[in-house]
């Protein structure tokens, strides 16, 4: 029953985060140049990766995998925003 509440709040965790990040950069980040750099995902996936590891310890559902997840999900969140901000488009995203 752990494994199953922590599987899907790593799933709410990278919904979130993803359309949240993408927003943001779409929205905010449009006339910053580092954004369109290919480090930035990078960069970004790997700041929530150091900062989440220090959550581990702390929250019972957090774990490794979660951290990763929401790496990743940032990660892909500010390369999605990215790519919208090149080819002129506002795709539809969740919570916008």
């Amino acid at each position: 029953m752990f494994i199953i509440i922590s599987f899907i709040l790593s799933l709410l965790i990278a919904i979130v985060l993803h359309s949240s990040t993408r927003r943001f950069v779409r929205n905010r980040l449009r006339y910053v140049d580092a954004v369109q750099r290919a480090i930035a995902p990078w960069a970004a996936g790997g700041a929530v990766f150091l900062v989440s590891l220090l959550l581990v310890p702390i929250l019972p559902l957090v774990g490794i995998g979660t951290a990763i997840t929401a790496a990743l999900a940032v990660g892909s969140g500010v390369a999605a925003g990215a790519r919208d901000i090149r080819q002129g488009t506002t795709p539809i995203v969740y919570g916008a």
